[in-house]
């Protein structure tokens, strides 16, 4: 498998984004993200909350990749780690309580042509209840270019009682770029029942939809614990990998015989060299194991 990272981290359909352009000065002396983040969440007085974008670029030099814009913002803050080969790392660390209601967030990542670049973060993330009761957003936008491969392993994702969190992840990949795509969600904390959490996945592969996926967990989602969603577990999780070296001629796989115990689906999508596996199981350490072993399952395939 040529699109798994070197060290993976344990654990409405709309155009694709343009790729974002490099940070040069603009006449108004802020860069071209600054102007971009403006277009995605635009600053307004009547919102409380932080309003907040970062940026990762990562582009081939020779024979390694490097990370040429690394741009903080609010909670965000960038830290460039060990490079291990032709792969550049990076973490994201929250310096502060994030997202809480009323904030919008949003991290946007692109590698360039044949770049190598694994990002990751450094904890897990909390949604909790604001001083408002706006719900908050959190935005991931990953781009990768021809012959580029990028991986993102965030750590779990928290629903706390009381939050409201919409999350989107928009992945937008050059016919011949590859991405490893791994998130995990715990529905509340111990002993206590769940905010309010929806996910939207959409992925775009030269322009043309993969994957358009939306979840909807607590609050009033409907039938979000029962048989036929989540079945009274309170954790889980989903893996992508899209490579163009992928062989997908066979029938999804079942991984785990026991339904009180947590199992994952390990599935082909049609018409792309993709495989999407979803997991549900008690525990974030039971999802994890699953997670590894769809991965296991892809890596020997």
């Amino acid at each position: 498998m040529t699109a798994t990272a070197p060290h993976p981290s344990p654990p409405p359909t709309v155009a694709p984004p343009a790729l974002i352009a490099g940070g040069s000065e603009t006449d108004s002396g802020q860069t071209d993200e600054t102007h971009v983040a403006e277009r995605v969440h635009p600053t307004d007085p009547e919102l409380s909350g932080v309003q907040a974008t970062a940026f990762i670029r990562a582009a081939r030099d020779g024979s390694a990749t490097i990370v040429p814009l690394m741009r903080n913002s609010g909670p965000f803050h960038l830290h460039q780690t060990q490079p291990h080969g032709e792969w550049a790392r990076v973490c994201v660390i929250s310096s502060m309580c994030a997202p809480l209601g009323g904030d919008r967030l949003a991290l946007d990542i692109t590698a360039e042509e044949h770049a190598k670049l694994e990002v990751t973060t450094a904890a897990a993330t909390i949604a909790l209840p604001g001083a408002t009761a706006a719900p908050a957003t959190y935005d991931v936008r990953l781009q990768v270019a021809e012959h580029a491969m990028l991986t993102w392993l965030p750590k779990p994702l928290i629903s706390a009682r009381g939050s409201t969190l919409h999350q989107t992840c928009t992945v937008d990949l050059a016919p011949t770029a590859a991405v490893v795509l791994r998130e995990e969600q715990l529905l509340g904390r111990t002993a206590e029942p769940p905010g309010h959490l929806t996910t939207h996945l959409t992925v775009y592969r030269g322009g043309r939809p993969v994957l358009d996926q939306h979840t909807a967990y607590g609050g009033t989602a409907p039938a979000w614990d029962g048989p036929a969603v989540l079945g009274g577990h309170r954790a889980t999780g989903q893996l992508l990998v899209v490579d163009p070296h992928l062989t997908t001629d066979h029938p999804p796989i079942l991984i785990g015989d026991d339904p009180e115990a947590g199992h994952a689906v390990l599935t082909p999508l049609a018409r792309h060299p993709a495989l999407l596996a979803t997991a549900t199981a008690p525990t974030l350490h039971a999802v994890s194991k699953l997670l590894d072993a769809a991965l296991e399952h892809i890596r020997n395939m």
